[in-house]
């Protein structure tokens, strides 16, 4: 038995692999299960075309052994084995990889399903393994051999005495460390997890004897006894035919799958074929994760590979404003990197993230047409997540989400959609108009909302990303969105505004004098013939609108804005009539009325007061001359 050293360049693959490119160590047994699979396939494969080789269908498995005492964690597979040559040049060969040249060898048979194509995999045994030993039988030869090694040192080569077909692996698992306790990787525990979380779905019984206890025969007490089981389910849920599959069926694996507590809102299991081929089982949830609006959640779709997991969280295939999102993908046609932890950049990976933002898209408006109310379940939840998804990377998304929205309605008195808003407007009409405030009924009782609510209909926006989404929309199919609260809403008869002109012309005096009492606030203060009860109200001038204002204020930042705002009083109150005799009378007393007067235009809109003993000693100064 000659000792033989690996080359320079797999010295140093070999240091890479250990050291750097697996960031997790547990993924060596999903490699080494991977590569079982993998041998057990060639084999089923041959036997379709080699009639001189039987194989047993019930046969066909892979197999864990635990020994504490030897600290040993062994991998066995009743696959096609290596003869010497291919155990030399598969494993003593880093970066040569058999069932890529295999893969290659038969491209044309549809049968084939190889996981292990990058010849690495193996190699992370070493993460957790002072040694490494493997004897593998082929299935067309009568001999056996056996590969052993301790690292980057080099290997040996020798015949065996293993009679069955196939390939065991032997880890002689590395001594605990103050940081790594290697000895874990022999509890049936840990052993059960990693295969539940990355093998669950190879399509070979993966099998262990494990301990398990039962009641003694006429006693209370219990003993604990050996026994073989399967590890794995095999057949995924997503690979199943869906008329065979419960709705139970689907809340458990979800439930059990994502650790969530309630079942989902929506289930959406479908399949791809095309350029791109690949099946689906995603949820909608029921409530958002207690961290979904902070930088610690993690959006990303489970990833697999003929049934094995590659990525936990494959954050590529969704879309931001779907982060909400949970669900697998299993898929042939994408290429991995030579760790299978991450992405590569790829058309493919693009081609199923499209597939899958439209397959959505179209879930999430069925859901809308044919069960409303389970849709404004979702909404009330996520609704804040689309809305940023128009809002951000400066609109680019605004089509494909726009449908989507619901805003609450002045005359439906519930939430209603962007195009049910517009089927109900005459041809003449050219605006969607919408208030903001911190609730509904707030909203319901603004003077700008009353003067239009009787002769339109209002979209409520309480959501502080609300005005922001509607802004880089802009418009929606031709018609113009508009804050009541803006200069530009003007729902005035051409001879109401020729009345309200000739009235703020005749009072220019008294305007200008007011206005040069509020110049560190308003930009400007007129009368109004728009109001109905209401004495005054404040409207704002160019694109920061008073609601804006109180959103950015709000934020944690230096950043604070200032509306251009207009303070309008209403020509048909009593308190313009007082205005105008102050103005003649007691110029004093009008400046106290028209701080007032203005801090109460402030209070209604929500906004704050920087001066509110100020205001206090104004009014009771004013009641106190009643």
């Amino acid at each position: 038995m000659k000792k033989k050293e690996f080359k320079t360049e797999s010295k140093r693959v070999l240091d890479l692999m250990i050291n750097s490119i697996y960031t997790n160590k547990e993924i060596f047994l999903r490699e080494l299960i991977s590569n079982a699979s993998d041998a057990i396939d060639k084999l089923y494969f041959k036997s379709l075309t080699d009639k001189s080789i039987k194989i047993d269908k019930n046969n066909l498995e892979i197999r864990l052994d635990i020994d504490k005492e030897k600290r040993t964690l062994t991998i066995s597979d009743t696959g096609c084995g290596m003869n010497e040559e291919e155990l030399e040049k598969n494993l003593g060969t880093i970066a040569e990889s058999g069932s890529l040249r295999f893969k290659e060898e038969n491209q044309n048979q549809d049968d084939v399903n190889i996981i292990g194509q990058f010849g690495v995999g193996f190699y992370s045994a070493f993460m957790v393994s002072k040694k490494v030993v493997v004897e593998s039988h082929p299935y067309n030869e009568e001999s056996s051999y056996i590969w052993e090694s301790e690292g980057v040192e080099g290997y040996t080569l020798s015949k065996g005495n293993k009679k069955e077909i196939g390939t065991t692996i032997t880890l002689y698992l590395k001594d605990d460390t103050d940081d790594i306790k290697y000895s874990d990787y022999l509890e049936e525990y840990t052993i059960r997890n990693i295969i539940k979380k990355y093998s669950d779905y190879i399509s070979y019984p993966i099998k262990m004897l494990v301990t398990n206890t039962r009641k003694k025969e006429d006693s209370d007490e219990y003993e604990e006894y050996k026994e073989l089981e399967t590890l794995n389910s095999m057949i995924p849920l997503w690979k199943k035919d869906k008329k065979k599959i419960t709705e139970e069926d689907y809340n458990n694996f979800y439930t059990d799958k994502f650790y969530d507590y309630e079942k989902p809102l929506k289930v959406m299991h479908f399949n791809i074929e095309g350029n791109v081929n690949f099946n689906a089982l995603l949820y909608i949830p029921s409530h958002a994760p207690y961290n979904y609006y902070t930088k610690d959640y993690e959006k990303g779709l489970q990833l697999y590979t003929n049934g094995v997991l590659i990525m936990d969280k494959a954050s590529e295939l969704l879309p931001d404003y779907y982060s909400f999102i949970k669900g697998v993908i299993d898929t042939e046609d994408i290429p991995l990197n030579i760790s299978r932890e991450t992405l590569q950049d790829d058309k493919n990976i693009k081609l199923i993230a499209k597939a899958i933002e439209s397959k959505i898209k179209k879930e999430l408006l069925d859901l809308m047409k044919d069960n409303r109310e389970k849709y404004e379940e979702f909404y009330k939840v996520f609704g804040n997540q689309l809305k940023f998804g128009i809002y951000n990377d400066y609109g680019i998304n605004k089509d494909k989400l726009v449908d989507l929205l619901m805003f609450y309605s002045s005359k439906d008195k519930k939430l209603i959609t962007l195009k049910e808003y517009t089927d109900k407007l005459k041809e003449e009409d050219t605006h969607i108009y919408y208030a903001c405030g911190e609730t509904i009924d707030k909203i319901d009782m603004l003077p700008q909302v009353e003067k239009v609510k009787d002769k339109y209909e209002v979209l409520y926006l309480t959501d502080y990303v609300d005005e922001f989404a509607i802004m880089t929309l802009n418009e929606y199919e031709g018609k113009k969105f508009i804050n009541v609260s803006s200069d530009k809403n003007d729902i005035s008869t051409e001879e109401e505004k020729e009345e309200i002109k000739k009235e703020n012309d005749k009072s220019k005096e008294l305007l200008e004098y007011m206005k040069n009492i509020l110049k560190d606030y308003v930009k400007d203060v007129k009368f109004t013939n728009e109001l109905k009860s209401h004495p005054v109200c404040l409207v704002s001038e160019g694109e920061v609108s008073t609601s804006m204002e109180k959103v950015i204020n709000a934020m944690p930042t230096d950043e604070k804005i200032s509306a251009s705002e207009i303070l309008e009083i209403n020509i048909n109150h009593k308190i313009s009539d007082k205005l105008k005799d102050l103005f003649n009378t007691n110029k004093e007393e009008l400046d106290k009325y028209t701080k007032v007067i203005y801090y109460e235009a402030r209070l209604i809109e929500g906004l704050p007061i920087d001066n509110p003993t100020e205001l206090s000693n104004l009014m009771c100064d004013i009641m106190a001359n009643k």
